[in-house]
């Protein structure tokens, strides 16, 4: 069977062999991202003149008749917290509205440096609070499969730009789900590297002990590529330790007796199009010789509170720094540096982080401090061991991505309990710090996609995405359907 879906390589093919000029692809993409983003509203930033000069620079190789790099002239979109130097970065928050960043991301660095085209830098929640995009200053993302629902979050402008198909692949940032539930709610696959091995330098921080970048792509080949791409070991990033292998190198290995562990927690309270889709998968992988292992993490049940303690008391220490004195939305009236700070913060933050910021600022509190914080910390080791234990007799762990499809616009502010829970079955990764990817697995009653999410140990995205790989390849047909929204190549 055929397996090779990458778009990527795809659109390296076209170039190489001038059926199409990198300037003339990137027009392409620019015009549809004209059109189209009025509709999907992924992007907030269109960066054309950074896109033709690099898509130039390419054009100008492959007329010395230069080879290519693997994403040299591929047409792809940023999170708009990814910093980039003397382009507007602006968190989707009213408080960093007319920010230019002096720098750029270690993760763009390595992008420009293989001359990938940047079209723009995309729609999300508010500093990647949110699980929706909805709390973005810009309004929300929308799904290419269904308009009236959401594309996720927090990276949901990411993953609408690539399932929409006006680009090839994109960067977002995951703190707790927010590169893997956008691309299940989108129908692409969404990766979440192991901690420390992207570069988290010029990544504009939510909760730094969380927070990790990775690519959303249309195939599990695309997001090895990119993985390969942008997983280097940084001194400016003191939690930096790179790739410990190629992903891509390894992705035609045979998973004959390969043990995924089921973790009966992560099936309980899952939709019933969501439970039939696993179920599937669960048989597909028994079919290409996988052992299926029966197991249990009781301590996932912390997992939320610990998730949500945690994060928003980073957050509440991170965004400290937004106070209208260095950088940023200052109020222009006010009669003493308190009121300016103070109207300042409560103008320029939207509601959902003032309620994280305030949140964490309470758990960090005197009195609050040891019942809250300490107590959160101690369980997020017991949940770090918890998942050492299980992969001691399991290869990779197989569990949904989230308990159910995208949910209709709006819905966030009409039950925020239920939004938090879409976030169930992706946190505890982030809490341990694991690698895991998102890929298509099926369609709900309503046509919106469902994502299988598969766990690996520290530093086995190699195994993760080979897994991911055999799967697509035999569902690929049944699983992916792509919206006709963009550039067909």
């Amino acid at each position: 069977m055929d397996t090779n879906f990458s778009k990527i390589r795809m659109t390296g093919k076209l170039l190489s062999s001038k059926e199409i000029s990198c300037e003339e692809l990137t027009k392409q993409y620019l015009n549809n991202i004209e059109k189209e983003n009025k509709i999907l509203n992924a992007y907030v930033t269109i960066t054309a003149e950074e896109a033709l000069e690099s898509a130039k620079k390419v054009d100008e190789k492959i007329r010395r008749g230069d080879s290519l790099l693997p994403l040299e002239g591929i047409p792809m979109s940023l999170k708009d917290n990814i910093s980039t130097k003397n382009i507007k970065t602006t968190c989707c928050s009213k408080i960093l509205q007319n920010y230019f960043p002096i720098y750029n991301a270690t993760v763009w660095n390595l992008l420009k440096q293989q001359n990938s085209v940047l079209l723009g830098k995309t729609n999300m929640d508010e500093f990647a609070m949110g699980s929706s995009s909805e709390t973005s200053c810009f309004g929300g993302s929308l799904n290419p499969h269904n308009s009236n629902h959401v594309a996720g979050g927090s990276s949901g402008g990411a993953a609408a730009s690539v399932s929409g198909n006006i680009a090839v692949f994109g960067l977002g940032s995951d703190t707790g789900g927010s590169i893997r539930q956008p691309a299940s709610f989108c129908g692409v696959v969404g990766l979440k590297p192991t901690y420390g091995t992207v570069s988290r330098y010029g990544l504009i921080a939510y909760a730094s002990s969380f927070d990790q970048i990775g690519p959303i792509t249309t195939s599990v080949e695309d997001a090895a590529l990119v993985f390969d791409a942008i997983a280097e070991y940084d001194p400016m990033d003191s939690t930096s330790q790179g790739k410990k292998q190629s992903a891509a190198a390894g992705l035609t290995q045979n998973i004959k007796g390969m043990k995924i562990g089921l973790v009966k927690e992560y099936f309980e309270d899952i939709d019933e199009d969501v439970r039939e889709a696993m179920e599937k998968a669960i048989e597909t992988y028994r079919q290409l010789g996988a052992e299926i292992v029966e197991c249990s993490i009781s301590e996932l049940k912390y997992g939320l509170p610990v998730y949500y303690i945690l994060a928003c008391a980073e957050a509440s220490s991170n965004l400290g720094r937004y106070d209208g004195i260095r950088y940023g939305f200052k109020v222009p009236h006010y009669e003493d540096l308190n009121e300016m700070i103070c109207k300042t913060r409560s103008e320029g933050f939207g509601a959902e982080v003032k309620h994280r910021i305030l949140l964490g600022t309470y758990v960090l509190s005197a009195g609050y401090y040891d019942a809250y914080y300490k107590k959160a910390q101690n369980l997020r080791g017991v949940i770090v061991n918890a998942f050492k234990r299980v992969f001691e007799s399991c290869d990779i762990i197989l569990a949904p991505t989230v308990p159910m499809t995208s949910f209709p616009c709006g819905q966030t502010v009409k039950d925020a309990i239920q939004t938090y829970q879409t976030d169930i079955c992706t946190v505890p990764v982030n809490i341990a710090g694991l690698p895991a990817i998102s890929i298509p697995c099926g369609w709900d009653r309503k046509g919106l996609p469902i994502g299988l999410q598969l766990i690996g140990n520290n530093f086995c995205e190699a195994t993760i995405l080979n897994a991911a790989y055999q799967y697509e390849a035999v569902t690929r047909t049944d699983t992916y359907k792509a919206v006709d929204m963009g550039v067909t190549l």
